[in-house]
């Protein structure tokens, strides 16, 4: 092998980290540098950016209407439509029961059948962020919660067609990562509900670095 050559591991090869520290820890992430093993013997630095990990919830009412959410996203500079959603930041609480708390919130519904749609690594070259979205069929109206946050005060809550919500997708008008992945799921799915999985079902990407540090 010719000096500075590479040799290769064809997937063999197993990435070990060989020190990690901490960068920045706040309340919903944290940034950590890894030194990591390489194929071709040497190490490198992984900037990794650890997330609680979130849900998000295709609600289809029996005319097969979506509920949509318009909300701020200040890292983008504007509001985007979305999926009634939010961060798996209560200690203990299964993301099912999650998403279901956040449709009630968000949304002021509650939903007799649950499955889950799909799974989604947001940007796995970074961070650990994946996000489970679930299909929620048989609604029913109830009160949304007095208490909101600050965020939750501004929402505008809409329903749409999911044909039309799928256009939307395709125009660019939704770009958030699960409620475009949710929605082109759950399209499929309306025609073929076998696709799903069940809401209980096995997540092994889900994250749980931050949430194991305790930090509230």
């Amino acid at each position: 092998m010719d000096a500075g050559e590479i040799k290769r591991t064809n997937g063999e090869h197993e990435f070990a980290t060989l020190d990690r520290s901490d960068v920045y820890v706040g309340k919903i992430l944290a940034l950590r540098a890894d030194e990591v093993s390489m194929p071709g013997g040497g190490q490198a630095r992984r900037e990794v950016v650890e997330h609680l990990g979130a849900v998000a919830v295709v609600a289809l009412d029996d005319d097969d209407q979506v509920v949509l959410i318009h909300q701020y996203r200040y890292p983008l500079g504007r509001r985007l439509w979305e999926l009634p959603a939010g961060l798996l930041d209560v200690a203990g609480e299964e993301p099912l029961r999650t998403a279901q708390r956040e449709l009630e919130e968000e949304a002021g519904l509650v939903a007799a059948e649950w499955s889950v749609l799909v799974d989604i690594a947001s940007s796995p070259g970074f961070t650990d962020q994946c996000e489970r979205v679930f299909l929620a069929r048989s609604l029913s109206e109830v009160e949304r919660p007095a208490a909101v946050g600050d965020e939750e005060a501004d929402l505008v809550i809409d329903r749409v067609p999911l044909t039309k919500a799928i256009r939307m997708v395709f125009a660019g008008e939704i770009i958030n990562a699960p409620a475009v992945a949710g929605l082109l799921a759950a399209q499929e799915a309306v025609s073929r509900p076998a696709v799903t999985r069940p809401a209980d079902a096995e997540w092994p990407d889900r994250p749980t670095r931050f949430a194991s540090r305790g930090v509230r």
